[in-house]
């Protein structure tokens, strides 16, 4: 007898038959195959950049003594650099001010120049002359002086000048005053 036949006679048989061949079916289906991709991006990695300022004189720019009234200026130089790794925002302020009595910074002419990146602190025009940040009593120094904001590694070149204001009388003889310049990058 030929299968057929069994089965056409048996239709439990028939139908365990029909069963067994769609669950067959079904699972091929199911595990059919797909394509499949996948991009990466690894090992991302960030960092800060840095801010800091670095200057070539150890202690003060300026120490000026026997200073008269109306009597020659003294000065001192200094180099700024911004050292960092990002563009900063550059400021001057003082601070620490001790001044004597009676008081003598308000009779002390002070200029500051900013010589800029080619160093050339000499007085006149163009572009190699030098740039007047600041003239005035020391007394009375901004809170805080703006001098631009430079990139990584920039360089500038700065001329304090101080002289005793020749209206200074006797009572200044022998005084004494101190002052902290301090430079901020932000």
């Amino acid at each position: 007898m030929s299968r057929t036949k069994v089965l056409r006679a048996n239709p439990r048989r028939l139908l365990a038959a029909l069963a067994t061949m769609l669950i067959a079916v079904g699972v091929t289906v199911a595990s059919g195959a797909s394509f499949t991709a996948t991009a990466a991006n690894t090992a991302n990695t960030f960092s800060s950049g840095t801010m800091t300022l670095g200057d070539n004189v150890s202690g003060a720019v300026l120490n000026a003594s026997g200073l008269k009234p109306g009597g020659p200026t003294q000065s001192g130089e200094v180099e700024i650099t911004n050292t960092g790794s990002l563009d900063g925002a550059i400021t001057l302020k003082t601070s620490n001010l001790v001044d004597s009595t009676p008081a003598m910074a308000g009779n002390l002419d002070l200029t500051v120049e900013d010589c800029g990146t080619d160093f050339n602190c000499t007085a006149g025009s163009g572009p190699a002359a030098s740039t007047t940040v600041y003239t005035g009593k020391l007394n009375a120094f901004p809170a805080s002086k703006s001098l631009g904001t430079w990139i990584g590694a920039e360089k500038h070149h700065y001329k304090f000048t101080v002289g005793l204001d020749s209206a200074a009388d006797n009572t200044l003889q022998g005084k004494t005053t101190k002052v902290d310049f301090n430079w901020d990058a932000a």
